[in-house]
């Protein structure tokens, strides 16, 4: 198994009003995002090709969209920028091994 691009413990997630988790762990490895509870169970996952990610107005949030699935991370500023950018950086990844330049 690979080390992850982005790995956060302690994030509060939520889908719409309804708290999943208050010390969730957001992971991006192998070209996936992955969601799980404080105990390690998986809430959701995706491809980062499937994910959009808008931190845009949030000061320490970020609306993460898994296959049309909304949640809000609640990651805390330097987190925010660190898994925008591991999305982007995997992004790129899984484009240029399918030999896909400029996406």
């Amino acid at each position: 198994m690979v080390d992850p691009e982005f790995d956060a413990t302690g994030v509060g997630i939520r889908r719409m009003l309804r708290s999943l988790t208050r010390a969730g762990h957001v992971l991006v490895r192998d070209g996936e995002l992955v969601l799980m509870t404080s105990y390690g169970s998986e809430i959701d996952s995706a491809p980062v090709d499937e994910v959009r990610i808008s931190g845009y107005g949030l000061r320490d949030q970020a609306l993460a969209t898994l296959r049309g699935r909304s949640y809000v991370l609640r990651l805390g500023l330097r987190h925010r920028e660190g898994l925008l950018s591991a999305v982007r950086t995997a992004r790129a990844k899984s484009a240029a091994e399918r030999g896909v330049l400029g996406t």
